[in-house]
């Protein structure tokens, strides 16, 4: 049968090709179906007689017939692949060309900063509504320079396609019109790893309008000769967005840390800010206590770090998570930093950087021991403040015990030796660092020592991520003494 479909296909494209006819009459003649092979062998016209009485050996013609076959089945393999390069090109051209203006409204762009720019794609051009200039950003709110209140926010890598293609194919896909509108982030690719910041830029705005409708807005200047009017609110939005998800990824990976070693998952925020040594998290801030409930209910529910987010745009999974969920201004009605926080020690570029998947969130530059740091992977055993009796001992303010180990992360009295091997072993960290890592990363956070594995670039924000501590996270009864 599947000779006969590709026979078909041949003899509609090559009609006078009566070899064509005559094979098809053939594959209809073993099937069973003769009044079909009596069709196609009287439209072969004089090749059936001759075939049919011709002392030519048999395996000559099947090796013509083979021939023929495998020609159909290129065609068809090729027609395949330009369908699906078409496809591929059109969201590929909807997602990364930059609006096309008359050279009227161009003009107007130019004379005026404040002047928008739109896009409308729509699955049918008969569909598509009358464009209206008003002269500012896509989705703007009533008053200048105030971004929509209905804006969700997510993050792709600056080459990732794929990502875009999904993007917009949610976007299309959309049956009805969304109120919110997806406000998208991107993030710079050092080799294997996206590099996140506060700052992540804008690049573009997208608006369902249902039935196969969408509004794009540019928010890049290389692509948009326009601003704007909520492009500064906007990015300051995002700029917020992206650290309520370093928030909600501390949350998130001290509650899996503490599920991992208890069987359950914690009742209250309260269980993760206990005294040391259950010193979790060494604080809270007011985000992660609201975002506690949704996110234990989350976790329950089976929530991993699938790259999947189902749903369209401005709309929940479940339905479950109102306007004003901790997840409700994140696409997908998730957090975006769905896997666990990381440490990863890179001896040979004297870096610490703490991932999540492959989002490089900080790198530090720190001190080692050379061949006296071991490698391997480990877990953070224990979180101690003023881990010499003092802020300003030889660990510093902060030190985090690398499994059951004499090796830790700390700080260090000696600030100069940070970037160089000159300790015992352990992992040295200026001050500001080591006490914003503290307060990024939970107790059980794992831990790998390698090399080769991390890019030579600092990461760090302006502004360091910092809880509010309320237990007691010394140890009195104790002065350690780590390499």
């Amino acid at each position: 049968m599947k000779n006969s479909l590709y026979l078909k296909k041949y003899v509609q494209m090559h009609p006078d090709n009566k070899m064509g006819w005559y094979l098809l009459g053939k594959e209809y003649e073993k099937s069973g179906q003769q009044g079909k092979a009596n069709y196609c062998f009287n439209q072969s016209g004089g090749i059936y007689e001759a075939f049919e009485t011709s002392r030519v050996p048999s395996d000559i013609w099947l090796e013509y017939e083979q021939k023929l076959l495998k020609q159909a089945e290129d065609s068809e393999r090729k027609r395949r692949r330009i369908r699906r390069a078409a496809v591929a090109l059109m969201i590929l051209i909807l997602v990364l060309i930059p609006s096309v203006e008359s050279p009227q409204r161009q003009s107007l762009a130019e004379e005026s900063t404040n002047s928008g720019e739109e896009v409308q794609a729509a699955a049918g051009a008969d569909d598509m509504p009358e464009k209206k200039d008003t002269g500012k950003g896509e989705g703007a709110a009533a008053e200048d320079g105030q971004p929509a209140s209905g804006t969700v926010f997510t993050a792709l890598g600056e080459d990732d396609g794929d990502g875009k293609a999904h993007l917009l194919a949610a976007e299309m896909s959309s049956a009805q019109e969304t109120r919110n509108r997806l406000a998208v982030l991107t993030m710079k690719r050092q080799g294997k790893w996206l590099l996140w910041s506060r700052d992540l830029p804008v690049s573009y705005t997208m608006l369902s309008g249902g039935k196969g409708k969408m509004t794009y807005q540019s928010y890049n200047a290389k692509d948009c000769a326009c601003k704007p009017q909520d492009q500064e609110a906007l990015q300051s939005a995002a700029a917020k967005w992206t650290l309520e998800q370093e928030e909600l990824a501390l949350l998130y990976s001290a509650m899996a840390a503490y599920r991992e070693k208890n069987g359950a998952l914690p009742k209250s925020v309260n269980d993760l800010t206990r005294p040391f040594p259950e010193n979790w998290v060494s604080g809270r801030t007011p985000r992660m206590q609201e975002a506690f409930a949704p996110m234990n209910e989350w976790m329950q529910s089976g929530g991993s770090s699938s790259k999947g987010q189902e749903g369209g745009i401005g709309e929940t999974v479940s339905g479950a998570n109102p306007a004003s969920s901790p997840f409700a201004s994140t696409w997908g009605q998730k957090p975006f930093l769905q896997e666990r926080l990381e440490i990863i020690v890179d001896k040979a570029a004297h870096r610490l950087a703490v991932v999540s998947g492959d989002k490089l969130i900080r790198s530090y530059k720190v001190g080692l021991g050379g061949e006296r740091t071991p490698e391997g992977k480990y877990k953070i055993s224990i979180k101690v403040m003023n881990p010499n009796g003092r802020d300003d001992g030889e660990f510093g303010s902060r030190g985090m015990q690398l499994s059951d180990t004499n090796y830790a992360i700390h700080g260090t009295d000696e600030p100069d030796s940070v970037g160089k091997d000159e300790s015992k072993g352990c992992i040295r960290m200026s001050r500001a660092d080591i006490e914003e890592l503290f307060d990024l990363v939970p107790l059980g956070t794992p831990v790998l020592i390698s090399k080769g594995v991390l890019p030579d670039l600092p990461l760090v924000p302006k502004e360091r991520f910092l809880t509010k501590p309320k237990q007691d996270q010394t140890n009195p009864h104790q002065t350690y003494h780590w390499l």
